[in-house]
């Protein structure tokens, strides 16, 4: 007898939630170091995440346990599938935000969500290797499984002291990163525009770069290098090609989707602060305090307005909508 299932049935894609508020939560904590604020306020930021990550944890199993039919057509969705990786990336960065708190803690869920991020990453790659794909599945979530994935391996690495291990799933990142983005720019100069609803995804575009710079920085020691201020360079201009695409981006409205915009605008943020806390003082000093501010204005208004999409139970009824994506993008592999 089937159970009737009351709970919402969250997609993948709603772990870019604890993406973006471990994210921030990582800011401030940065921010507290350098700039000496209240350190309370990283601190709840990462537990507030550590909550949400715990919820959609239950929420996401409970799918898979009472809804497996949805579950799996997630999975063999040509774009919402990639999000199903952001569960390990999500779990290693509450790792690292644990880690003050509880070494081993840390580093169970760190391994859990090492060994699901990089065994997700290689099966997706291998069905997308096998081609056959429309183009208009080609999207900026192609990123996540292997570029988000690898850099945050390599950064929460780092912090639990394993640097040379890090490097190793940097360059990972590092290549899957520039290769990624040579198929999705021609995508996007060539082929038909993104569908509205699939548009706040190209949020995502701005995480490579800043999300790899926290990582280098993370591998690394000594003074910043040339390599680090060129993935910061980048990823402000990243910045400035959303602000100038954001009406073209907003044509339907606030959707969950635009969590995808929080994690390279924290990331863009943070690198700064670390590289502060290392001693530099050039143009990224100059940077930081605005990049900060723009950081918590990103995330502050995002989860402002999907409180406001959960007091009016109306989360998941815009992912419909992307779920459905371009018209030719229905045709998996």
């Amino acid at each position: 007898m089937a159970v009737p299932l009351k709970l919402p049935l969250v997609p993948a894609a709603f772990f870019g939630m604890v993406l973006g508020l471990s994210g921030l939560g990582n800011t401030w904590r940065a921010a507290t170091r350098v700039w000496h604020l209240p350190a309370a306020i990283g601190e709840t930021i990462t537990f507030v995440s550590v909550a949400v990550w715990a919820v959609l944890m239950v929420l996401y199993a409970l799918k898979w346990a009472a809804a497996r039919e949805e579950a799996l057509k997630e999975v063999l969705h040509p774009v919402q599938c990639c999000f199903i990786g952001l569960v390990g990336v999500a779990t290693m960065l509450v790792a690292g935000g644990l880690l003050p708190y509880s070494r081993v803690g840390a580093e169970t869920l760190y391994i859990l969500g090492a060994i699901y991020t990089l065994a997700f990453a290689v099966w997706r790659t291998g069905v997308l290797w096998q081609g056959e794909r429309d183009v208009a599945a080609t999207t900026a979530v192609l990123y996540l499984p292997t570029v988000a994935g690898s850099f945050v391996t390599a950064t929460v690495a780092a912090a639990l002291g394993f640097p040379d291990w890090g490097q190793l799933f940097f360059g990972a990142g590092f290549f899957a990163w520039l290769a990624i983005e040579s198929a999705l720019l021609h995508r996007l100069l060539t082929a038909p525009a993104l569908s509205p609803p699939l548009r706040p995804t190209l949020g995502i575009q701005l995480a490579p770069p800043t999300v790899g710079a926290v990582a280098y920085i993370s591998v690394t020691q000594g003074p910043p290098d040339m390599l680090v201020h060129a993935m910061i360079g980048y990823g402000v201009l990243q910045a400035l090609i959303m602000l100038r695409l954001l009406p073209w981006i907003a044509k339907e409205g606030f959707s969950p989707a635009y969590w995808a915009f929080t994690f390279g605008a924290t990331a863009l943020a943070t690198a700064p602060l670390r590289l502060i806390d290392r001693g530099d003082t050039g143009p990224v000093s100059q940077l930081a305090p605005i990049l900060f501010i723009a950081a918590n204005i990103t995330v502050g208004l995002i989860a402002i307005a999907t409180i406001w999409l959960i007091a009016n139970r109306k989360l998941t009824i815009g992912w419909a909508d992307l779920s459905r994506g371009d018209a030719g993008a229905v045709r998996q592999r």
